[in-house]
């Protein structure tokens, strides 16, 4: 299994990032924080140039229903989105929800993954 899911767009980086944020929360998804790490580092003095930028993203009811089942599943939520220049093309993907819950060998947390999974991939081609 990929532990990741990943789509490569024409658009420019800003307008992949803006069109994910909307796309994000038709399907229910709130941003809860983001990170361009080209700025970031660049503002810590170290040479770097490319759009690297990660999106927290959350559905409080469904992470409500993981940290219910299994409190230390917290360790993999927020879900991190990206999206990345890479040889003058944007890509945007996110690590997979299943891959990461797996880890915990529980059927119920598997359950609500996929579902989380199967909205944020949906998210994702619709931003393409």
């Amino acid at each position: 299994m990929d532990f990741n899911y990943e789509v490569k767009t024409n658009k420019n980086f800003s307008t992949a990032v803006e069109d994910l944020n909307k796309s994000l929360s038709e399907n229910n998804f709130g941003v809860l924080w983001e990170l361009n790490f080209k700025d970031k580092l660049q503002e810590k003095g170290l040479d770097f140039h490319q759009n690297v930028k990660v999106l927290e993203v959350c559905n409080p009811k469904q992470a409500k229903e993981v940290l219910d089942l299994h409190i230390e599943a917290g360790y993999f939520l927020p879900c991190k989105m990206v999206v990345y220049e890479k040889e003058n093309s944007v890509f945007m993907g996110m690590m997979r929800p299943t891959s990461m819950m797996s880890l915990f060998g529980k059927t119920e947390l598997l359950s609500i993954a996929q579902q989380v999974e199967t909205v944020l991939k949906k998210a994702l081609d619709e931003a393409m």
